[in-house]
């Protein structure tokens, strides 16, 4: 339709001398919105309050909402990288906002089928489209740095729950009654700010034009030994071993983390403060909101320095000390422990996100790394099923069998230290992609091949 002609790619292509740092800046206005997910879980003993339905059902909801992120962004990607930024950020923000709206139609019909239909999916959708949005743009404007490119794009959404925490705490107080927690129209609100700032990024966001590169900057003429200069296509990618090590690598990374996130309010009310902290606790859901981002950023922008790998096993081998601390926290009476190991634990899952775009962009080249990125979230589907299911049954399980609530998370803690063990072994097999997997045709406008890839192609062919 012509009215939506503005969101077209060719739109949306940069004049010379475009301020490349104005970039960041549109992919923070729909990661920060989107980044709301990491504060759901103040919404959870509200909601059971309200509606009397249980935490670990309550959980299905970020689960589901993940889930569909991983699909969505896996569907999508190579659509986004035909039709540009532009477009793909203005259905996120349309899909992210319909889910608000839904879910709070199914929170007033008290019915948690559509309240997962809404925020689940429909705003899964949302995430999933605008999470990989903005990640292979920055790519291509910071070829020089694609570790702190990413971080950048990423961060916004670790930090998104530092602001919604709070905001949707001070909206359900404000809308709170006798007979009614305020969720449903805390949602509603939440649905047209996140709306108007998500356009923001929409006008914003620009493409490179061909061939461009930073002022004075030249490719390394010897790039690091897991660093290719070649491209592979996104569905040849998906054959090579490298793909399916760091799904694991990215899965079982995300699986140690996004459970204790999503529970991160209950977690910390009930094993200190017996269940009854509230401001407390969303506190601590910011302070984790806050190292998540600051971690995607750091992490991801010293990846540029000791290489993707190297800063893959520091997650692994530091996640396995803390995580096995962690239970011990509670015994020592320490509230201040149990953050500080949290914290820290926090700035390396969401480094692991930030860092993966780069470790994919160093494997399999620039031409599809959006689409390649987009396959590859749907480890982060299939650990937000599995990281929620953990803690929450595990929970309940102990619960049911007479431990006490503060206790109740330990078990949970070590099996999530074995888990980083195994993506420790994933991520020390990761070896360059054999050069029979390279693209060697021509790549048409917007990052797509022309033709299939032919094996037994040499580095070096042609880039996006």
């Amino acid at each position: 339709m012509a009215m939506f002609s503005f969101l077209d790619r060719e739109r949306s292509i940069a004049h010379p001398g475009y301020n490349r740092w104005r970039i960041p800046t549109a992919a923070l206005s729909i990661h920060l919105a989107i980044g709301q997910a990491y504060a759901f879980s103040v919404f959870n003993l509200p909601l059971s309050k309200q509606e009397g339905w249980k935490l670990s059902t309550i959980g299905w909801v970020f689960s589901i909402a993940i889930v569909f992120l991983g699909v969505s962004a896996a569907l999508f990607g190579k659509w986004l990288e035909r039709v540009g930024p532009r477009r793909a950020m203005f259905a996120a923000a349309c899909c992210f906002a319909g889910g608000f709206l839904v879910g709070a139609l199914g929170i007033e019909l008290h019915s948690f089928p559509i309240l997962l239909l809404g925020y689940g999916v429909l705003g899964g959708f949302g995430l999933g489209i605008g999470y990989i949005s903005p990640v292979s743009t920055l790519i291509k404007w910071f070829p020089d740095r694609p570790g702190m490119a990413t971080g950048m794009a990423i961060m916004g959404f670790g930090g998104g729950a530092m602001i919604a925490s709070p905001l949707s705490v001070g909206l359900m107080n404000h809308f709170r009654t006798g007979t009614s927690q305020g969720v449903a129209a805390t949602f509603v609100s939440l649905a047209v700010l996140y709306f108007i700032f998500m356009m923001f990024g929409v006008f914003t966001v620009r493409l490179p034009r061909d061939g461009w590169q930073p002022a004075g900057w030249t490719p390394p003429a010897t790039p690091p030994k897991l660093v290719t200069t070649a491209n592979v296509e996104v569905n040849e990618a998906m054959r090579t071993p490298q793909f399916w090590l760091l799904w694991w690598v990215l899965c079982l990374n995300v699986t140690a983390g996004i459970g204790v996130l999503g529970q991160a309010s209950p977690m910390i009310q009930e094993i200190f403060f017996g269940g009854n902290r509230p401001v407390a606790a969303a506190g601590f859901v910011s302070l984790l909101s806050l190292a998540n981002m600051t971690g995607r950023f750091g992490w991801a922008s010293l990846s540029d320095v000791i290489g993707r790998k190297a800063t893959y096993t520091t997650f692994f081998v530091l996640g396995m000390a803390l995580y096995a601390f962690v239970p011990q926290t509670r015994h020592l009476h320490s509230v201040a422990l149990f953050v500080i190991a949290f914290v820290i634990i926090l700035s390396m899952y969401g480094g692991g996100f930030s860092t993966v775009p780069a470790y994919l962009k160093d494997l399999f080249g620039t031409m599809q790394v959006g689409a390649i990125h987009g396959r590859l979230l749907t480890a982060w589907s299939a650990a937000g099923i599995f990281g929620p299911m953990l803690v929450n049954y595990i929970r309940e399980y102990q619960i049911n069998h007479g431990v006490a609530k503060a206790d109740a998370y330990s078990v949970t803690m070590y099996l999530m230290a074995c888990l980083l063990l195994v993506g420790l072994i994933c991520n020390l097999l990761v070896r360059p992609v054999d050069p029979k997997h390279y693209y060697t045709g021509e790549i048409e406008a917007g990052g797509a091949p022309a033709r299939q890839p032919l094996g037994g192609a040499m580095p070096g062919g042609a880039n996006a």
